[in-house]
């Protein structure tokens, strides 16, 4: 008997759909600035509906599925903005995760084995649900970035989404975030690195002291010289449809997560005959077949611009993050991001 499909592949197909049949899709997103440097303008409306998935599944914190959602929107910006699709990670399509250096190797070969190398990455045999960036001191799942064999990572965002109980974890949310930033910026000082947070609008209207301290940690958080480079708020509202709530406290990271290499056992060069067997991988997420795609019937979700101080907001985020990219890598490297910007200019 086949099992439930899980609230992350049930998910993805609405995510596409989402992305592949936005307006602002094709659009340059840099516009004019009188004052300076082009400004990044982000698709608000797509990050709406994306915010809506989780409430159309009724899928909880738990499930990775409302964090999944800002990470689909960043990674669609970047791409908007004219990075290469297939170093932006998680990708538009399965593979989520996988150098594109991988990709062009495989697009070479012949289409029989181009066929059967696709499928097997799409199942999950070679290629990794989520994308893990080895720190200072330890490895970090990172939530979006830009990578590749040659460049070494890029561009490393973190997010946080938080829709209820703020009070209890709202320090927890603060304090993995220093420590992250601090170990990913110090192997990596040349990576643009981001923090993105959603906050949900009832932080503002229930619990409001919570709301401004949260606001206040976020807008120096993207002020410290060894952190982010820039951080974003989201602060979404919607009304009538409530998830299960966070739990009373952040778990603690577990030990594989941190520092896996201590429970890998020895490495497979000092094994002989490891490779001659047959060992199943972990499973990618794969989406699960849907009959149909029920973008029209989303819940309605609105995002509350005037609850976040311009620091703050995603425009500058992104204006911030790409204007980094660009200037620490040559003139050869990312063309049609730089491309893009250019033709904004006044």
């Amino acid at each position: 008997m086949a099992s439930e499909p899980s609230a992350k592949s049930r998910a993805w197909p609405l995510f596409d759909a989402i992305v592949t049949t936005a307006d602002s899709r094709g659009r340059n997103p840099w516009t004019p600035d009188p004052g300076g440097d082009p400004r990044f303008r982000p698709d608000y409306a797509t990050l709406e509906k994306l915010l809506a998935v989780p409430l159309l599944l009724g899928a909880s914190s738990q499930s990775g599925v409302p964090a999944l959602a800002i990470d689909v929107w960043v990674a669609y910006e970047l791409r908007r903005a004219g990075l290469d699709p297939d170093a932006v990670w998680p990708r538009e399509q399965a593979p989520r995760v996988v150098d594109r250096d991988v990709l062009r190797f495989i697009e070479s070969l012949p289409k029989p084995q181009r066929a059967e190398l696709i499928a097997r990455l799409e199942r999950g045999s070679v290629s990794s649900a989520s994308a893990n960036i080895l720190g200072k001191n330890y490895l970090k799942q990172v939530d979006v970035l830009m990578t590749s064999w040659q460049t070494g990572p890029e561009l490393l965002i973190s997010t946080k989404r938080m829709d209820s109980s703020f009070g209890k974890n709202a320090a927890n949310r603060v304090e993995e975030s220093y420590g992250d930033a601090k170990n990913l910026a110090l192997r990596h000082p040349l990576a643009a690195l981001g923090f993105v947070y959603s906050l949900r609008s009832t932080a503002y209207t229930q619990e409001r002291y919570h709301f401004d301290w949260l606001v206040d940690l976020l807008t120096k958080l993207g002020r410290e010289d060894d952190a982010y480079d820039a951080c974003a708020l989201i602060v979404p509202e919607w009304e009538g449809i409530e998830l299960p709530d966070e739990p009373d406290t952040v778990p603690e990271p577990e030990v594989p997560e941190l520092f896996p290499e201590l429970l890998a056992g020895p490495d497979p060069e000092d094994e002989p005959g490891l490779f001659e067997l047959d060992l199943p991988a972990a499973p990618t997420e794969v989406a699960a077949p849907v009959k149909a795609v029920p973008i029209d019937r989303l819940p309605t979700v609105r995002l509350r611009h005037d609850l976040v101080p311009d620091e703050l907001s995603p425009a500058r985020f992104f204006t911030e993050m790409l204007t980094i990219v660009l200037y620490n890598s040559t003139v050869a490297q990312h063309r049609q991001a730089r491309a893009l910007r250019e033709s904004a200019r006044q």
